[in-house]
């Protein structure tokens, strides 16, 4: 039996959207662009923005949240390259004509591409996909001449591939590789057994606390492991330029692999049994091992138990070693952290986190000397040599976050602050250190020196977040006195530009300022980001790319950050886009789409602070809502949705009643400003932003005529051990999970609301129930639902048939129930 007056679409297969909307959709990628480490050439690095389904469809296993693609023996859906173009770098900053990297197969996917540490050779991996030719799904690690971009396989043996599962190969000198390769003693994969052995048991008989959230493809049973260690053993080669190859230790399970500064010595991390059923292989038992780059092996540095027991708390680690490197600025010196307080983050205990150094090889005896001690959560150091390193440390529930100045070379000169500040407060934040690359190929902080000056000073380089908007910067920052020299920042009125990386300066000596040279990159509302050298101490500025507007029938939109204020005295901004041509007096208000993401913070002061920039090129990613620009309608793209949590309150306690506040300041200030029609206003988000939507079409539905959420999660219960950024569980706010739900609210829901989700997608907490659940509620109370299942899809859309039916169906919506607005209530009711 049918209802009366229902409506059933049945289109049968992929749909395309509108001309104007498939254009943009389709619109080339720009390339990425790799500096050699001499800084004289540069890789254009070619891609497609969107891959073939035929891609997501290739054979897949998910196995301890690793996805493997079954064929190629590397990770899943990896975006890939399709050719390499190499510019050399000439003496007025210009660049010369491409030279094209040749002499691989036709409609070769390329990957892992990386420099010889010299920059004469490149080296890539290559896969191409012919049906009747099982081993070119392998990938194969290839070699380009630099200077004339002549390109041969490495090994002439096709039996040589690599397993990219964990990795792929690392130049280990000038003229060899260290290579995780498929072992040629492996056969077949295991086949399962039609019966099983017994049943899948878990047990929990020592009472263990053993929280986490919930994720999805853990081991199972015996045959999960046995298929988990086909894919990923992987036996390392020292593959040489000459095509000749050498096993390097025996068949293993191994996840890292890295050379020392000076090449003599290689950190090998790897995983082993036994395996765990309860958490992904990042947390299995992982041993690490120093070994000479010929082979053998030195000491073992540690072995760690699957990390079963982590805490469900920001800033709560793995015990034991971690964040195990080799020291930057030194031939063969290992640096790691150790927690003090067990890596639970819940305990009150001073010092946190120690930082240690040892050399590679140290004498009978020597003990790790200590570096730095930390109250904090240890987050990165950067090396620049004996007299200098710069620590940074972190804590969540504080927002806290400190920068230390540390002598490694000195244990007389104490440790000090350099900063210490809310990382929440972005108004505050005082740029990162610019790095340089020393003759051993590792990056060092950048030291700069000034003509007569006998001071050493850093470079900050900073985003430069203001009332106005983000105003990047470089400061010359002396180390011993804490004064900033600003050098230089992005042109105010029109420009958005930025500090990529030096250009100038290799080697271990200080850098003259008046012999700076820094790469940018430069864009305006209008102008697409294009490369530039800028060169001291005049200054000069030569754009060294000219790429093509990516999509010129929006070359003329119409950008404006716009500010207005929350009824609780919050400050709020948005990003208001409207079609190109548009003229308020003669167009009127228009359909207006509301696209945005809410977020969490501690103060109303940070909640206020202004992200982003007016200048910024309108970039447009495939599922962008800026393409329905060209449907004539208004974007008010990323309006802040600040979830506020002040004192001993927590954001989420009021997350329904900030969340409404928010939209209705935003959509207010849209109306008043004459721009959209208060009863044509589609509300939509992706993610966090979905949930969003369902609450909003839920509790206010009188601002929104109809939404789309893409990939949400819809009830909280599912993932009782937190989410986003809850910490809190279940049983200890049941009240919170229950009221964030949107699910439990579907009967509030009037308004059309479109739900799409990707088929497969895994992510923690947005696995595809949560979509099909919520449908299911919504249809119980009769709402005007739809719901699009995209297959083989994860969390984030690729495959360029699914990207074109997600615009397909999102614009049928908006022109049906947001344009026409034939819903059931109008908006205002």
């Amino acid at each position: 039996m049918g209802t009366a007056g229902a409506e059933s679409v049945q289109e049968s297969g992929f749909q395309l959207p509108a001309p104007e909307l498939r254009e943009i959709v389709d619109a080339p990628a720009l390339p990425s662009l790799s500096f050699s480490p001499q800084r004289d050439k540069i890789l254009f690095l070619k891609r497609s923005s969107l891959l073939p389904l035929v891609e997501l469809a290739r054979p897949e296993e998910k196995l301890a949240s690793a996805k493997i693609d079954v064929k190629c023996n590397g990770k899943s859906r990896m975006p890939f390259f399709t050719g390499i173009g190499i510019h050399r770098l000439l003496p007025d900053d210009s660049l010369g004509p491409e030279k094209e990297v040749h002499g691989y197969p036709d409609g070769a996917k390329i990957n892992f591409v990386s420099w010889s540490p010299d920059g004469k050779r490149i080296a890539f991996s290559v896969r191409v996909d012919e049906e009747d030719n099982v081993s070119s799904c392998k990938l194969r690690v290839w070699i380009a001449d630099a200077e004339t971009g002549e390109a041969k396989p490495l090994f002439e043996s096709p039996d040589i591939c690599l397993n990219a599962v964990f990795g792929s190969f690392v130049w280990v000198n000038n003229s060899t590789l260290l290579i995780f390769t498929i072992p040629s003693s492996r056969r077949d994969p295991p086949k399962k057994t039609m019966v099983p052995l017994g049943p899948k048991i878990q047990s929990n008989e020592q009472k263990n606390i053993i929280i986490s959230r919930m994720t999805d493809n853990l081991l199972k049973d015996e045959y999960d492991e046995s298929l988990f260690d086909y894919y990923t053993t992987a036996q390392l080669v020292l593959g040489s330029l000459d095509g000749t190859a050498k096993d390097f230790g025996t068949p293993a399970v191994y996840t890292a692999v890295e050379p020392s500064p000076d090449q003599k010595y290689v950190l090998i991390t790897s995983m082993h049994r036994p395996y765990s059923y309860k958490v992904p292989c990042a947390r299995f038992s992982q041993k690490v091992q120093v070994w000479t780059t010929d082979g053998k092996l030195v000491r073992e540095l540690c072995d760690l138990p699957p990390a079963e027991d982590i805490p469900v708390c920001y800033n709560s680690v793995r015990e034991g070693m971690r964040s195990i490197s080799w020291r930057a600025d030194k031939p063969s010196t290992l640096y790691w952290v150790e927690a003090q307080d067990r890596g639970d983050a819940n305990v009150e205990l001073s010092p946190r986190d120690i930082i240690y150094t040892q050399p590679a090889e140290p004498a009978e005896g020597e003990k790790p000397e200590i570096l730095h001690k930390l109250d904090l959560r240890f987050r990165s150091v950067s090396w620049c040599d004996d007299s200098l390193a710069l620590v940074n440390e972190t804590w969540y529930k504080t927002s806290q976050t400190r920068t230390w100045l540390v002598c490694p070379g000195s244990k007389d000169v104490a440790p000090r602050v350099l900063f210490d500040r809310v990382f929440e407060n972005v108004y505050s934040d005082p740029g990162s250190p610019m790095m340089t690359r020393t003759s051993t190929g590792t990056n060092v902080v950048a030291k700069i020196k000034k003509e007569n000056d006998e001071q050493i000073y850093i470079l900050l380089n900073g985003r430069g977040f203001t009332p106005e908007g983000n105003i990047p910067f470089l400061d010359l920052f002396d180390i011993n006195t804490g004064s900033k020299e600003r050098i230089w920042e992005s042109n105010r009125e029109k420009y958005f530009e930025t500090a990529v990386a030096l250009v100038f300066g290799q080697g271990e000596e200080d850098i003259n300022l008046n012999q700076l040279k820094i790469l940018t990159s430069k864009e305006s509302k209008t102008e697409i980001t294009q490369y530039h050298i800028l060169s001291w101490p005049l200054k000069k500025s030569s754009q060294i790319t000219n790429f093509p507007h990516p999509y010129p029938t929006l070359a003329s939109l119409q950008k404006e950050m716009i500010k207005y204020q929350r009824k609780d005295g919050v400050p709020l901004t948005a990003t208001l886009y409207l079609p190109p041509g548009y003229d308020q007096s003669k167009d009127g208000p228009l359909p207006c789409l509301f696209w945005a993401y809410p977020e969490d913070y501690k103060s109303k002061d940070a909640a206020g602070q202004v992200r982003g920039s007016p200048n910024e090129f309108s970039g447009m990613t495939p599922t962008s809502s800026l393409i329905f620009l060209a449907r004539r309608f208004a974007v008010l793209a990323g309006p802040s949705i600040p979830i506020i949590g002040e004192g001993d309150k927590l954001p989420n306690d009021r997350f329904v009643e900030q969340l409404v506040s928010s939209a209705e300041a935003a959509v207010e200030e849209v109306v008043r400003r004459g721009v959209a029609d208060p009863s044509r206003i589609a509300v939509g988000g992706h993610s966090y932003g979905a949930f969003m939507t369902a609450h909003l079409l839920a509790h206010a539905p009188h601002l929104f005529c109809c939404g789309i959420a893409r990939s949400g999660s819809y009830n909280k219960t599912l993932t009782p051990f937190g989410f986003q950024t809850e910490f809190r569980t279940l049983w200890e706010a049941t009240n919170v999970y229950i009221e964030m739900s949107p699910i439990t609210h579907a009967n509030k829901i009037k308004k059309p609301i479109l739900i799409i989700h990707g088929e497969v997608d895994d992510k923690v907490g947005l696995f595809p129930m949560q979509a099909e659940r919520f449908f299911d509620a919504l249809k119980g109370h009769g709402a005007l639902s739809r719901l699009v299942l995209l297959p083989f899809e994860h969390h984030v859309y690729a495959a360029r048939e699914n990207v074109m039916h997600v615009i397909w169906e999102t614009d049928r919506w908006l022109q049906k129930y947001c344009l026409s607005n034939t819903s059931d209530g109008k908006c205002g009711a």
